[in-house]
């Protein structure tokens, strides 16, 4: 896993850790100027303003109580504050992995906006799921968009699961219920539902959303055991204010951030976990069906400063 993270991060640690290594280089002791550089570091990479101010304020507090005048030794300091601020006071397995019910079906939830590769991600924890020796269905709920149905379609035949779908525009609470009947009906053991991503309505998106829920609620009760926002990582702070919105509307329970390696602004992972007190889950390090991984700090990290800790070991 932290060889995927490592591969996957390529992007972000190429930019980060250069930059960190380059602001190191300039520094013979650690000062108030170090401090202010490191900040400026740490926001170019979307680890967000709220976040960065707290990490430089644990950070300075931990270089004076250790004693810390080499600027090379704040590395380590800087990636041990990188995973407490990922975890707060939480364990790792209250963040990572994914609910599941453990008394028949799991119902996952998709949402998110157009375009962040929602339908490419359900496609991928299909595959997944199905070589872990579960029995996975689909259920095509976003109804609204042109050509979803068929690109799940495609997906389901891609890593043979079967798809409940009805037409596009008709309802997609209809749609997931047929969905639960179908995959009871079936035995199987996960149910994966699409839906719409339309933001520019956020009172219908609401309504669509509540609707799709309470069917689910009222056929599997405990259900959905996840609500999962697909976040594209490329586009940063929108990534946020997204996560913002939908945590608005519905109770998201996780993050699924794709694209992350196409990013050189990783750090928003950070960001959203801290500022909105929601886990990622799973992230997107590839073009691959098997490039989706289960999120763990401590290997994105790794990810983020494997070229500093490898030269670290040599020395």
């Amino acid at each position: 896993m932290a060889s995927k993270f490592k591969k996957g991060l390529a992007k972000t640690r190429n930019s980060f850790s250069s930059k960190i290594n380059d602001l190191v280089a300039r520094y013979r002791t650690v000062d108030e100027d170090f401090f202010e550089e490191l900040e400026e570091v740490l926001i170019s990479a979307d680890v967000g303003v709220t976040t960065v101010m707290e990490m430089i304020e644990e950070l300075e507090m931990e270089v004076k109580r250790r004693n810390v005048q080499d600027p090379q030794k704040v590395k380590e300091i800087i990636s041990e504050k990188l995973v407490d601020i990922y975890y707060g006071d939480d364990d790792a397995g209250e963040v990572e992995g994914l609910t599941e019910n453990p008394d028949g079906l799991t119902v996952y939830l998709f949402v998110g906006v157009n375009g962040v590769g929602k339908t490419t991600t359900i496609g991928k924890l299909a595959h997944r799921l199905k070589s872990e020796g579960k029995k996975v269905t689909l259920a095509a709920g976003d109804t609204f968009r042109a050509g979803a149905i068929e690109q799940l379609e495609e997906w389901g035949s891609r890593v043979g699961v079967n798809v409940t779908k009805h037409s596009e525009g008709s309802d997609p609470a209809a749609v997931v219920y047929d969905g639960i009947k179908a995959a009871e009906s079936r035995g199987a053991d996960v149910l994966i539902c699409d839906t719409a991503g339309r933001l520019q309505n956020k009172v219908n998106l609401m309504n669509e959303l509540s609707k799709v829920k309470r069917v689910i609620e009222r056929e599997i009760p405990g259900a959905p055991h996840e609500v999962l926002l697909v976040l594209d990582a490329t586009t940063g702070q929108n990534a946020m204010s997204q996560a913002k919105t939908f945590a608005e509307v519905t109770d998201v329970s996780g993050i699924v951030l794709s694209k992350l390696d196409g990013t050189a602004k990783g750090g928003i992972v950070l960001a959203i976990r801290n500022e909105l007190e929601i886990p990622v889950k799973l992230v997107g390090l590839g073009e691959k069906v098997t490039d989706l991984e289960t999120f763990d700090a401590h290997a994105f990290v790794y990810g983020l400063f494997a070229d500093m800790i490898e030269e670290y070991e040599e020395d």
